[in-house]
C-alpha cells in the first residue's frame, strides 16, 4: 500500500514539473506547437544571418578609402541622393570618365574625390529637386591598383586605396619569402614621357638600416613592383 502511494505522488509529482515547463535538468521545455526541429532551425537561421552581416561588414572596411582618394575609370559609386530613392542608384565610372544619372545626365567623376563630386552634383540638382543632399560612397576600388610579383608570400593585384609606400606594399602582399632577393626591388612605371616605361630599383636594406629614406617612395597605380629570388640574382644568366 504505502508501495502505490509512493508510486502516485512520483507520478503526480512529474506531472506538475512537467505542466510547469521544466524537465529534471531545470532546462525549459520548448513552446507548445513546435516541433523538436524547430530549434535547430532558428539556430542555423542566426547564424546564416550572422554571417551575411559579419560579410557584409567585411566588404565595407575592405573598401574603405582614404578622403584624398582620386575617382578613376571603372570604379563603382553607390550614389544616395536623400529622400529620392529614384534618383539613387549604383554606378560604373565609363572609360570616358563619366556615369550617367536621371535629370542632369552625364557626370564627371574621373579626378575627384567623392567629397567634391557629391558638391557638384548637388548643386546640380539645385535646379531640379527641392534641397537636395548627395552622398557619393566608393562601392568598388577598380582603377588604381598595384601588381606585386616575385618572391613575395602572396603575389597578386592589390588595390591603391590611400596613399601607400613602397614597403606598405610589400607588407600588403604579406612580406618576403626566404627566399627573396630584398636588396634588388625592381619597380616598374608607366610614365607619360617615352618610351613609356619606367624601370627603379630599390634596396630593403638601404631603406630601413642606411639612410635610403628615399627609396621608400610612394607607389603610383599601375606600378609593377617585382621581388626576384636570390637564386636569379647569383645565377643571371638562368
Amino acid at each position: 500500500m504505502r508501495y502505490s502511494r509512493w508510486v502516485l505522488l512520483t507520478v503526480l509529482t512529474g506531472a506538475v514539473f512537467a505542466e510547469s515547463g521544466f524537465c529534471e535538468s531545470g532546462a525549459s521545455k520548448p513552446d507548445a506547437g513546435k516541433s523538436p526541429t524547430d530549434i535547430p532551425m532558428l539556430s542555423t537561421t542566426v547564424l546564416q544571418a550572422e554571417k551575411v552581416i559579419s560579410q557584409a561588414m567585411m566588404d565595407k572596411l575592405s573598401n574603405a578609402v582614404s578622403s584624398e582618394y582620386v575617382i578613376g575609370a571603372e570604379d563603382v559609386l553607390d550614389i544616395t541622393v536623400w529622400r529620392n530613392p529614384d534618383l539613387s542608384r549604383q554606378v560604373q565610372v565609363r572609360p570616358d570618365g563619366r556615369f550617367s544619372m536621371p535629370i542632369i545626365r552625364d557626370v564627371v567623376a574621373v579626378g575627384k574625390t567623392p567629397t567634391k563630386l557629391a558638391e557638384e552634383m548637388t548643386n546640380r540638382l539645385k535646379e531640379y529637386v527641392q534641397n537636395p543632399v548627395v552622398a557619393v560612397t566608393l562601392k568598388e576600388v577598380n582603377s588604381s591598383n598595384i601588381f606585386l610579383l616575385g618572391e613575395v608570400a602572396n603575389p597578386g593585384k592589390y588595390p591603391l586605396k590611400s596613399k601607400t609606400t613602397l614597403l606598405q606594399g610589400i607588407t600588403i602582399a604579406g612580406g618576403f619569402k626566404e627566399t627573396a632577393a630584398r636588396n634588388q626591388i625592381v619597380i616598374f612605371r608607366f610614365t607619360d614621357v617615352a618610351p613609356g616605361l619606367k624601370r627603379f630599383t630599390a634596396s630593403y636594406d638601404d631603406i630601413v638600416l642606411r639612410s635610403g629614406i628615399a627609396d621608400n617612395f610612394e607607389l603610383k597605380p599601375g606600378d609593377t613592383l617585382v621581388v626576384p629570388s636570390e637564386s636569379m640574382v647569383v645565377f643571371p644568366g638562368r
